[in-house]
């Protein structure tokens, strides 16, 4: 699997931090061409000069398909073609529905939603082009499966993203390219850290592996739908999650 990715151009959006950098990692290690991108040119090199093995930031922003189709046209210049995206950006500000913004409820469906689209309709030219056209995106438990309070925005646009990737999919096969996503548990990011140490302990008391997942743990299994021995998986999901959707309460796991 490793090897079917060595030399392959990948982009990763949001890949200068948390989730989006530990795919980063995963793919540039595998030997691949990796380019992250991200809106702040100085977080999307110092990303890049972190993974190291050939990675480089470009900048872009998902929420405009300008700047989203500029940062691929940037990307396939530098590594000659696009063969898979890794459509991660997304973002997940707490708001409750009593307190929440018609803004607020905005900017969390412009980035996490319509940015998935804008990226993968900005790659779908190089992707066609592609023997191995690959897309893989990043969902998530909560929304599809499970909900949390204050982000009722955030479960919509991630359940939003696999209604997407179904159609997708089946309108893209044509061209041999697969569309399937990645669904993330509790993973130890920047902005987990940033919920406080007691919402971790809880958290990963609620797991049965009794751990929060690492980012390289979703690299992982985004490096597998973009493999060439995935090449027959297409509208597809995988939880990674710990088990955490599966006890049926805590007393479960006791």
């Amino acid at each position: 699997m490793t090897q079917s990715l060595k030399g392959r151009s990948v982009v990763v959006t949001g890949g200068s931090k948390g989730i989006g950098k530990g795919i980063a990692r995963v793919f540039a290690l595998s030997g691949a061409k990796v380019a992250i991108i991200a809106r702040h040119p100085d977080q999307a090199e110092a990303a890049a000069a972190e993974i190291g093995h050939g990675a480089f930031g470009v900048v872009g922003d998902v929420t405009s398909l300008a700047s989203i189709e500029s940062a691929l046209a940037a990307a396939a210049a530098r590594n000659g073609s696009i063969d898979v995206l890794c459509a991660n950006a997304g973002i997940f500000p707490q708001a409750r529905l009593e307190d929440m913004t018609s803004q607020q409820w905005d900017e969390v469906v412009d980035t996490n939603l319509k940015g998935t689209f804008h990226a993968v309709k900005a790659a779908v030219p190089y992707l066609k082009t592609s023997d191995q056209g690959r897309i893989v995106l990043t969902s998530s438990i909560t929304g599809p499966i499970t909900g949390f309070p204050g982000w009722s925005h955030y479960g919509a646009t991630k359940a939003g993203q696999l209604g997407f990737m179904r159609t997708a999919c089946i309108e893209l096969a044509k061209y041999g390219i697969t569309v399937n996503a990645v669904m993330p548990g509790n993973i130890l990011t920047e902005g987990l850290v940033g919920l406080g140490e007691d919402y971790q302990k809880t958290m990963a008391a609620s797991i049965p592996l009794k751990r929060l997942g690492t980012v390289e743990d979703i690299g992982y299994a985004a490096l597998y739908f973009a493999s060439r021995e995935a090449g027959y998986v297409t509208g597809q999901t995988i939880i990674v999650d710990g088990g955490q959707i599966l006890p049926e309460s805590l007393e479960a796991l006791a």
